[in-house]
């Protein structure tokens, strides 16, 4: 995988000229997408090359949930999904689809840049760390997660929030303390993020899903 290679899908060019321009500005490689089904052709030949995908929702022949779709089915890369809608189901369904960040249009290119630079930092940021907990080993180099000797699909953010409950096993974990880690300080966002993203890992994670426990008013701990 080529984390500097970025492939930019909206159907707006002024769009993807704007994040073109500020991306290749910070030396990173851009391909473009007007359409879903432009989007996948794209994708499935170059997806070994490709580090990270920024998908718009709205958009012509193929909206942005169906492409995310269709890349979940065989890859992992990174997804930002840019909408202009604000509702928190819609929300809830990028995130059920595997997105990895959400950002409302408008927004600040900048913005946008800080949060690719903070994703890509810390998917190639692994160290030779296995963790192996209560049944649960975590693999950050593999990018791994195996309970009871059972594969579990994660989502790039599922897998550093699973991987960060681990490293800090026992110890009790604000909800700003895990938007700073794992979302870094460029995310910009509010505590009900987290609060779904740990609903989802602990649905995948079946009844293992039960040591991820809440500190009400304050955020969660990790016990085995």
């Amino acid at each position: 995988m080529d984390t500097n290679k970025i492939l930019i899908v909206d159907d707006e060019e002024r769009m993807r000229k704007l994040v073109r321009d500020f991306l290749v500005n910070k030396n990173y490689r851009v391909l473009e997408a007007s359409n879903g089904e432009e989007a996948l052709d794209i994708f499935i030949k170059q997806q070994k090359d490709i580090g990270l995908v920024i998908l718009d929702v709205m958009m012509p022949v193929m909206d942005g949930w169906e492409v995310c779709r269709s890349i979940r089915e065989y890859s992992k890369v990174p997804i930002i999904m840019l909408t202009a809608k604000s509702e928190e189901k819609d929300e809830l369904r990028g995130f059920e689809l595997g997105v990895d960040e959400y950002i409302t249009k408008p927004f600040s290119p900048k913005i946008l840049v800080a949060r690719v630079e903070a994703i890509l930092r810390r998917y190639g940021s692994g160290t030779d760390e296995i963790f192996d907990v209560g049944g649960i080993k975590l693999d950050k180099v593999a990018h791994t997660v195996k309970i009871d000797g059972n594969d579990v699909e994660l989502s790039y953010k599922e897998f550093e929030l699973l991987a960060y409950f681990l490293e800090n096993k026992g110890i009790a974990l604000s909800r700003e303390m895990i938007l700073n880690h794992v979302w870094n300080y460029d995310y910009f966002g509010d505590a009900r993020t987290i609060d779904t993203h740990v609903k989802k890992l602990r649905s995948k994670m079946g009844p293992k899903g039960d040591l991820i426990k809440t500190i009400w008013g304050m955020g969660y701990k990790f016990e085995a």
